[in-house]
């Protein structure tokens, strides 16, 4: 694309516009600069909320594909790569998955996480490319993540994932992007100009997050990964996930910590089955069976048993 036809193209993006509303940034003292920040960072759940039902979509999507063995990946540039790969990231310790269900692809690769390679996001080709690596298949769903909606790299990824069969989704903050256009379903909160013009790791960046978290976070409760609002396949780590577990067991159980600690230890720190054990009165491999028989949904194995006196 010429500079003439890149400045016109940025002309047209909502993300892109001057906000009329912090013209006088500069002028302003420190508190006032991040009460306006503030001001304007208050817009984007109401943002978010207008798009749920194509975010509901995606997450629909994205749970059959867990189901069918399928995986998420997420695909993007700068500010927008960093956040899938961060969500990504947060997945095995927060769900207990396997590090490749759900996966962040950042232009430029890896090093791009901790040190600019803006260059990295002008070529299709390569987000094609790091699609071939990743062995893409129908069951998968590709997530294209780019504010501006226009980022040659994600539109690549998008066109080669359509080619593949596999499902796609566009998060982008700007209105009937190039992005929007070429996937299956497009999430496009609205969240206007930035406070300082074009930094779209300001309010866009935040909508993106917003949405990543609601993405992942909606499937794996989809999948049976929560007990009530409680993170029951939490992987026990470290000394701060171990007493995580441990609280976790004693709000689902209303146990005390002597004996959550115990039968975490039975279990080797498998919070749902451990839970399950004190609620039902099951033995450990009696638990086990009956969680598979319920594919892991916690609730539905505690109901399925007598309430333990």
């Amino acid at each position: 694309m010429t500079n003439d036809a890149l400045l016109n193209a940025l002309a047209q993006l909502v993300s892109e516009g001057r906000n009329p509303e912090t013209m006088d940034i500069d002028l302003l003292s420190s508190e006032q600069i991040l009460q306006r920040m503030n001001q304007q960072d208050a817009q984007v759940p109401l943002a978010v909320e207008k798009v749920i039902p194509e975010i509901a979509l995606a997450v629909d999507a994205i749970t059959n594909a867990f189901k069918q063995g399928g995986r998420l990946l997420y695909l993007g540039a700068g500010t927008s790569g960093r956040l899938g790969v961060l969500d990504a990231s947060e997945c095995p310790p927060t769900f207990g998955t396997e590090p490749d269900m759900v996966i962040g692809i950042i232009a430029g690769g890896n090093d791009a996480m901790f040190r600019a390679k803006e260059g990295a996001e002008d070529d299709p080709k390569l987000g094609e490319q790091d699609l071939i690596a990743q062995h893409l298949t129908p069951q998968d769903v590709v997530v294209g993540i780019a504010a501006s909606g226009r980022t040659p790299y994600v539109i690549g990824a998008l066109e080669y994932a359509n080619q593949t069969g596999a499902t796609t989704v566009a998060l982008s903050c700007n209105p009937e992007s190039d992005i929007a256009n070429i996937a299956q379903i497009a999430i496009s909160p609205v969240v206007g100009p930035e406070a300082l013009t074009g930094s779209t790791r300001l309010k866009s960046g935040t909508a993106q997050k917003l949405v990543l978290n609601m993405l992942t976070t909606a499937s794996m409760i989809r999948l049976g990964k929560s007990y009530e609002n409680l993170m029951v396949d939490v992987k026990a780590t470290n000394a701060k996930l171990i007493a995580r577990a441990t609280r976790i067991v004693m709000q689902a159980t209303d146990c005390n910590n002597t004996e959550a600690k115990a039968v975490l230890k039975q279990t080797d720190y498998d919070v749902k089955l451990a839970i399950l054990m004190i609620l039902t009165g099951l033995n450990k491999v009696a638990a086990k069976e009956q969680l598979q028989r319920q594919d892991g949904f916690l609730r539905k194995a505690v109901q399925s048993e007598p309430k333990s006196e």
